[in-house]
């Protein structure tokens, strides 16, 4: 995420009428989060503090997330210094990605003085450091010793030193010289147009990666953006950006946004507006940098939390697709061996029509076969340790073998391409699935499917009743659509009549769909629109005519001992329309 320089010098800004604010709680709602809840005046507010290597920032935040039980060591340091002292300043330092807040503090005592938290947001090595007026270090969030770090350590009673700059990761010299010590990267905000030139016109780089390489603070989103808007048309293009955009930054003038892409996913956010990912993407302005972040992390901390709690549903079907995958592999090479069956019969055949030709010990005889036309000669193996009658009946038994592992071969497998069918309807489910409760149906499902010895620490619950997703067609229908199996034939079986519309794509995974019309006939319209959302809640891809079939409830069954989900119908017809997500989030109704 480009939480780089220009972007904290956005939210510093944002945050600098927070001055004078006294601190009224300290908190720490896990590891990485510092939570500073400040008052001023009669107005309250929670500056969030994220030293998490994935999504280091500094906000004011509306999130109120739960406390552990027992307050961390930093947060109880923090908690001694800060609450009551109030805030004086917070300023970023330099053009880093690091930021001092300022307070005046008071002691048990009642004597006055001064600390300073700061904080570093920088990946990885993110960090909170409470220092005293001398910036010398009372504590930290991650103590870095000389065995994490020779270059820079963070411990209590060292004096706090700011990062060190970065070096520039293309060459240099022709512009500054050769030089023994490393060149560090320009501060963007100090850039020189004849420097700049220089070094655009030596670096042979690609121009977002020139930026990237020779200037700090400035991320690779916003780099890209500026060689975006520069167009390639030269270095004068692109030093009238790149010093646009640090005015920009120099005069305070931010424009908050989220990058949506074209499914409506979080893409990027940035202090200005990302232009370079093309008209299929959306941008959200904010009014706030800290309204911003909170969306931005709630909807993508909500993911992440599917995800993992979602993870293991995904290993188990994966692992299982696999797994019958090579199963049919290996049982169609059998089937396929068992091709020769009737070359095993016709062997025995031969052999005890020719009785009287044959001796013991023979290895190998050649018969005249007179079952083909013409007659042919046949070289016919034989195990000497048996008698010809003996030999007869091995290949009499390899033929039996090979016809009865044919036909279990056959059951085997169409057995396993419906297990495999169904594992591809619990995936496309899986991949539908956007609250707990829909996880914990597909859960269960799996658990009453067979799988709970591959369901690591699953404890079957309570059954809560199935909410499936409710439409309005225009013509007045209303539309049950079920998300996973169990609401599948909850809807099927459960709510819908047997004068009802059931829907479905054919021969491929989706959602059952039922337009609850009670025997009335319904409009075209109406039934394109539930053929719609039949095709929509399915694998059938986008913008392509899927084939949906749909006949009434009464003539959909459930074979016995099937899969959940599983299910037959007859006297259907089939319907031909394009799913269309956008028309379906128009028909749904909102509480189900």
């Amino acid at each position: 995420m480009p939480f780089d320089a220009g972007f904290l010098a956005a939210v510093t800004h944002e945050l600098a009428p927070l001055a004078g604010a006294r601190v009224d709680r300290v908190l720490q709602p896990d590891r990485d989060n510092i939570v500073l809840a400040l008052r001023s005046g009669r107005e309250d507010c929670r500056l969030l503090i994220c030293a998490g290597s994935k999504t280091p920032r500094i906000q004011i935040t509306s999130r109120s997330d739960e406390l552990p039980l027992s307050p961390p060591m930093f947060c109880m340091l923090l908690r001694k210094h800060l609450t009551g002292a109030r805030l004086i300043s917070i300023e970023q330092i330099g053009f880093e990605r690091a930021v001092r807040l300022t307070f005046d503090t008071r002691d048990e005592l009642g004597f006055t003085g001064r600390a300073h938290l700061i904080a570093e947001l920088m990946g990885r090595y993110s960090n909170v450091i409470l220092t005293d007026a001398d910036d010398k270090i009372i504590g930290a969030l991650k103590i870095i010793d000389f065995s994490d770090s020779q270059i820079r350590q963070i411990m209590p009673g060292l004096r706090y030193k700011i990062p060190p700059l970065q070096t520039m990761t293309a060459d240099a010299s022709a512009v500054f010289g050769p030089s023994d010590e490393p060149r560090y990267k320009l501060n963007p905000l100090e850039a020189e147009r004849e420097v700049f030139f220089s070094l655009r016109e030596h670096s042979g780089l690609p121009d977002d990666k020139f930026i990237t390489a020779y200037y700090y603070g400035i991320s690779g989103v916003v780099a890209r953006e500026i060689a975006h808007r520069a167009r390639g048309d030269g270095a004068e293009r692109l030093w009238e950006v790149f010093s646009g955009i640090a005015a920009d930054i120099k005069e305070c003038r931010f424009t908050p946004c989220i990058v949506r892409g074209e499914k409506g996913e979080l893409v990027e956010f940035s202090f200005l507006r990302l232009t370079h990912y093309g008209p299929s993407y959306s941008i959200a302005e904010y009014s706030s940098f800290g309204e911003m972040m909170d969306d931005f992390f709630t909807e993508r901390d909500t993911a992440e939390r599917y995800r993992q709690r979602a993870a293991d549903l995904h290993r188990l079907l994966s692992n299982t697709e696999a797994r019958l995958t090579k199963k049919i592999g290996l049982q169609q090479a059998d089937l396929a061996a068992c091709a020769d069956k009737e070359k095993y019969k016709a062997m025995g055949d031969l052999i005890t029509s020719n009785l009287y030709k044959l001796k013991p010990g023979d290895r190998v005889v050649t018969l005249t076969d007179y079952m083909t036309d013409p007659p042919s000669e046949v070289t016919v193996e034989l195990d000497p340790r048996l008698t010809p009658v003996q030999n007869a009946q091995k290949y009499y038994k390899k033929y039996t073998k090979a016809k009865s592992a044919e036909t279990a071969l056959a059951e085997q497998i169409r057995l396993a391409r419906q297990e495999l069918e169904y594992i591809a309807g619990v995936s496309d489910a899986l991949s539908r699935a956007r609250s707990e409760a829909e996880l914990a149906e597909i859960r269960r499902e799996l658990f009453e499917a067979g799988y709970a010895s591959r369901m690591k620490n699953h404890v079957a619950q309570k059954p809560t009743p199935p909410k499936p997703l409710r439409f309005r067609t225009s013509g007045g229908f209303e539309v049950l659509c079920g998300k996973n199996n169990i609401q599948n034939e909850y809807i099927t079986f459960k709510l819908a009549s047997k004068k009802d519309i059931w829907l479905h794509v054919k021969g491929m995974p989706g959602s059952h769909v039922v337009l609850l019309c009670g025997g009335k006939e319904p409009s075209d319209q109406d039934l394109t629109e539930a053929a719609t959302i039949a095709a929509t809640y399915s694998k059938a891809a986008e913008g392509v005519p899927a084939p949906v079939d749909y006949t009434q409830v009464k003539n959909v069954k459930k074979p016995p001992g099937t899969k959940p989900g599983y299910v037959t119908y007859k006297t259907n017809r089939t319907a031909y329309v394009v799913p269309d997500q956008e028309l379906c989030e128009k028909l749904k109704i909102e509480k189900a």
